[in-house]
């Protein structure tokens, strides 16, 4: 038994190293190799990444993690990308790479999938190799895994950093620190300005983006000698990821809706940021009706949404999910009077009810906290509606 266990290891051993000669050989096929890390808006800046590099005439192959993930061809078409009992694995970077090899391109814009840090140092020393690595910006989220401090995430993120590469980041509250770290592994930090990018070219996207991640995708375009004009024409063609911050319209009842799903920035400094960008666009006015949707496995993320209507100032609250005590208790007294408790036991057609019932005419809904369980289900019902008279 002890020799089959022996020779077991050792073909095991013999296997991992001819594995990681053969990825080594595919990475070396691309010279190229971007790595996107940070909290909110990875997908959407893989995106504009490799919009910005396409633009510029480069070879491009993406591959995104977020809301849904996505391998991006070349020509920018897409297809899912497949996973066994569909678990997501930072092993399946392997997969990517060698798909992403066969075509030979100029460059890989990658999103990091890895949350523990010593995962995120493993997916950039043995699986990526960036020779870019992104920062994007340090935000108040797996705070179990990375904190408890938002330092201490900061930290962790910059275990992606390429070691005697360059990396790109938005980050302005704890630079400094970023700049420690990237100076310990002999790392260039370029830190971008959101002002750099004008109105007016933020205006020629036809969805919602933030300055940051443009500044950071044409911070990336320039290092790898991409024109800044032809960057934006490549951004501004290149689709948008699923999980994109949407308003879409809604008919039920002789009342209309416009509705802001708001779920994927799930922390409450991308969520105000980003419902402020909705208000600023006109995409949604006041008065607002928020629906926060609770998970019992974010108990103290649905704490920070009730902390949030202060700030929001809502007409409505409606808390759906389990458990809504969670975002209740944070609720200024002030506010407890606007807040509906409509439980996580209803069928999604009474909680649509419920949110129409309290509406004149027409309303902004925006929904925030986390997706998963009863606000997948309410996005659900309210994309079986009928949209054709909702004035798009």
């Amino acid at each position: 038994m002890y020799c089959v266990l022996l020779l077991s290891c050792v073909g095991l051993l013999v296997s991992g190293v001819v594995e990681q000669r053969r990825h080594n050989a595919n990475l070396d096929v691309i010279a190229h190799r971007v790595l996107v890390n940070g909290i909110r808006g990875k997908s959407s800046i893989t995106r504009l990444c490799a919009g910005a590099l396409r633009g510029g005439g480069l070879v491009t192959v993406a591959k995104t993690t977020g809301t849904a993930a996505r391998f991006i061809h070349p020509d920018g078409s897409e297809e899912p990308v497949y996973r066994k009992f569909g678990i997501a694995n930072v092993v399946e970077q392997i997969g990517i790479v060698r798909k992403a090899a066969a075509y030979r391109p100029d460059a890989l814009v990658i999103e990091c999938m890895a949350v523990l840090p010593d995962l995120q140092e493993i997916n950039q020393r043995k699986l990526v190799r960036s020779t870019i690595g992104v920062l994007c910006n340090v935000r108040e989220d797996h705070l179990a895994e990375m904190g408890p401090t938002l330092d201490d995430v900061a930290r962790s993120l910059s275990r992606s950093m390429p070691v005697g590469g360059i990396c790109v980041t938005a980050e302005r509250e704890r630079l400094k620190i970023l700049e420690q770290q990237a100076a310990s592994r002999d790392c260039a930090l370029v830190s971008v300005d959101p002002e750099t990018v004008t109105d007016a070219e933020m205006a020629r996207f036809g969805w919602i983006t933030f300055k940051e991640n443009v500044a950071i995708a044409l911070a990336v375009a320039r290092l790898l000698g991409v024109s800044r004009h032809s960057a934006l024409e490549g951004m501004w063609a290149a689709p948008p990821d699923p999980g994109v911050l949407t308003v879409k319209r809604y008919r039920h009842q002789d009342r209309q809706l416009s509705v802001a799903n708001v779920f994927a920035a799930n922390d409450p400094e991308s969520t105000l940021m980003n419902i402020e960008q909705l208000l600023a666009h006109g995409a949604i006015e006041r008065p607002l009706h928020v629906v926060i949707n609770c998970r019992p496995d974010r108990v103290e993320r649905n704490g920070q949404m009730g902390a949030l209507v202060a700030e929001l100032a809502p007409e409505r609250v409606l808390l759906i999910g389990e458990p809504t005590r969670s975002a209740r208790q944070r609720i200024a007294r002030q506010w407890q009077e606007v807040v509906t408790d409509l439980g996580g036991n209803r069928h999604p057609g009474a909680l649509l009810d419920a949110i129409v019932a309290g509406v004149d005419g027409h309303a902004s809904v925006v929904t925030i906290g986390n997706i998963h369980g009863q606000g997948e289900l309410l996005l659900d019902e309210l994309d079986a509606l009928d949209r054709a008279e909702a004035g798009r």
